[in-house]
């Protein structure tokens, strides 16, 4: 136990709120730019500020959001009046966050995999990231499926840095976000996908038991069990519902304070869909509640209607609000897709 655990299970469990979910606006500068370059929107740091300021700002977003996941450039950006993006996040009633991960990169010694890097220096940044009004954070790990792989020195990596991030977390303030994404990119089919994610929760879980984590201090944002996107067997609704919760209920410890799910390319209809069967037929065999911790498929919609314009914003956070709004009600099981039609557009 360390000196912030009753600090940390509390703001563990306002992450995960009934109704509520996590917001990821923590993309890097370069994948953020390649977003904007696709819909020629000049790839500038006022940009991304201006971007990021819309989306934080976004009236009534509180309803549908916990906290939001920023990236290192975003939290030490300010509103155009100069307020810090953090404590306008924390005025507005939401939790920021922070990516602490320094990217995926490749894995010596084994073509294809990855691992994820940032553990040096990685305790102060922590510190400061806490000084600058971040509660929790993040980290990343990706596994991908294909031919002979996973590895397992691959898992063991990606789930001995997960724990190790995750503790110093705990142990400097911050609550930790486990995120094992198995990708959705391949021809994998479901049960290749179920076999994989088994296997990555399994070590992961195992390595954060080793390092000594606190479960109800932190939240797991999994990936969903579904078949590659080049799959010739696309997996339906209730197979992927039915899969996912399977597979975490084998091997998601019952104190875990949650699950935030990432959306991982599935379509913005697609994430809703899935959550919101999940939370429909299987809230009451959950011992966490199942919510969502989306980036794009909550943000696209928004950006794509942005498109750099000031005079756009208005309409755009209209556009991020409803897409909020879906997964909050996907959360509570209450999703279904005339919601879609809200606005007009769907």
């Amino acid at each position: 136990m360390t000196v912030y655990a009753q600090e940390l299970k509390a703001i563990a469990q306002s992450m995960v709120t009934r109704g509520k979910g996590l917001l990821a606006i923590d993309e890097s500068n370069g994948t953020c730019n390649n977003r904007f370059e696709k819909l020629g929107i000049p790839t500038t740091e006022e940009n991304r500020r201006a971007y990021r300021e819309l989306l934080l700002t976004t009236p009534n977003l509180a309803n549908y959001i916990s906290g939001l996941i920023l990236f290192d450039e975003t939290i030490r950006q300010t509103t155009k009046e100069g307020k810090p993006f953090a404590q306008v996040i924390a005025n507005l009633g939401m939790i920021p966050g922070i990516k602490v991960d320094t990217g995926a990169k490749d894995l010596a010694g084994h073509q294809g995999e990855k691992v994820t890097e940032g553990l040096d220096n990685l305790r102060d940044r922590i510190a400061e990231y806490y000084k600058m009004g971040a509660r929790f954070a993040k980290w990343r790990a990706v596994i991908t499926i294909g031919n002979k792989i996973p590895s397992d020195a691959c898992m063991l990596a990606n789930a001995h840095a997960l724990a190790r991030y995750a503790v110093l977390c705990q142990e400097g303030g911050l609550v930790p976000i486990v995120e094992p994404e198995v990708l959705i990119d391949g021809e994998h089919t479901l049960e290749q996908s179920f076999e994989v994610t088994d296997q990555t929760l399994h070590s992961v879980f195992n390595q954060l038991h080793t390092q000594g984590i606190e479960y109800d201090q932190m939240v797991l944002k999994p990936s969903m069990v579904i078949a590659g996107q080049e799959s010739s067997h696309q997996s339906s609704i209730d197979a992927v519902a039915e899969a996912t919760v399977k597979c975490l209920l084998k091997n998601v410890p019952a104190t875990v304070t949650g699950i935030a799910f990432l959306s991982g390319g599935q379509s913005n209809e697609q994430a809703s869909a899935h959550l919101n069967l999940m939370n429909e037929r299987f809230y009451d065999q959950c011992p966490w509640p199942i919510t969502f911790s989306y980036g794009r498929a909550i943000q696209q919609p928004a950006l794509d209607y942005w498109q750099g314009d000031s005079n756009r914003v208005a309409e755009a956070q209209k556009r991020l609000l409803h897409r909020a709004k879906c997964n909050s009600l996907a959360s509570l099981g209450k999703y279904n897709p005339d919601v879609e039609r809200e606005l007009g557009y769907g």
